[in-house]
């Protein structure tokens, strides 16, 4: 492709729109727009100019109704001034058009409340999982040791095995809607990224999942691997600096979070 451009989606509580954009620069995005949820609906920008959609972490409308549960609401009934159609219509074009998404955190539960994952049988836009509040009833700040599924058809994972990374969240246990969401979710392989025990297996036990989330899940794509959201922070992990113990430790030079919007970059250069 020409120009791979990334549009990082702002505004009403959400904090990690700077991270996310520098994140997307070092992976290899040749133009990189922060726009506010006010952008879209003023119609001054537009989701079918730009390949990569990146929905960040924060506190979106200071998680009214649940987290990103009012954010949703204005995705799908909002339109842009001038505009006969939805914002939502035209997140369902981006995807039609093969390009990819990625939430993170708020970003994460904005695109479940939206319906956009897990999205079993491509019924996008009707909601099949809920995230909740964490099992231990508070704020969870930690770092965590995260297990890749190598079977998924996740674009963002690809290659990848572990990797550790940052949580923040209040609201982040994920809840299938029914034993038949989770059970496709298992079949299919669309939770991509587990919590982890310090042996590298999926555990339910509380810090090393933090939320209490269903099957340990971290993270959900859709069936095309091109939609993908995760709780824990990929753009707060770029570089060794970032970790903890950069200083006790000898890391590699590059962050293991950035391998995820790099894999993305590659699917797309690779693809338009």
């Amino acid at each position: 492709m020409a120009k791979l451009r990334a549009i990082v989606i702002s505004g009403n509580g959400v904090n990690c729109e700077m991270e996310m954009a520098h994140a997307n620069r070092l992976a290899g995005v040749d133009d990189v727009r922060i726009a506010s949820i006010y952008d879209l609906l003023s119609g001054d920008v537009r989701l079918d100019d730009y390949q990569l959609l990146n929905m960040p972490g924060g506190f979106q409308d200071g998680d009214d109704l649940g987290s990103s549960k009012a954010a949703a609401n204005r995705y799908q009934h909002a339109h842009a001034q001038g505009a006969d159609e939805p914002i939502q219509d035209q997140l369902r074009r981006f995807i039609d058009d093969g390009k990819c998404i990625i939430g993170v955190c708020n970003g994460f539960q904005l695109l479940i409340k939206l319906g956009l994952l897990p999205a079993i049988d491509g019924k996008y836009f009707q909601q099949q999982a809920t995230l909740t509040f964490n099992d231990r009833g508070r704020f969870e700040d930690r770092w965590v040791r995260l297990v890749v599924d190598e079977q998924s058809p996740c674009v963002f994972t690809k290659g990848m095995h572990q990797l550790e990374l940052p949580v923040r969240h209040g609201e982040g246990k994920i809840v299938p809607a029914d034993d038949q969401v989770l059970s496709a979710v298992k079949e299919r392989h669309l939770a991509p990224i587990r919590y982890a025990d310090a042996e590298g297996n999926p555990t339910q036990d509380y810090p090393a999942n933090p939320n209490g989330s269903i099957d340990a899940i971290a993270a959900l794509c859709d069936e095309s691997g091109r939609v993908f959201g995760v709780m824990p922070h990929p753009e707060a992990f770029v570089h060794r600096t970032n970790h903890p113990r950069w200083t006790r430790e000898e890391l590699p030079e590059e962050g293991a979070g950035l391998a995820i919007f790099r894999n993305a970059v590659k699917y797309l250069k690779d693809n338009f």
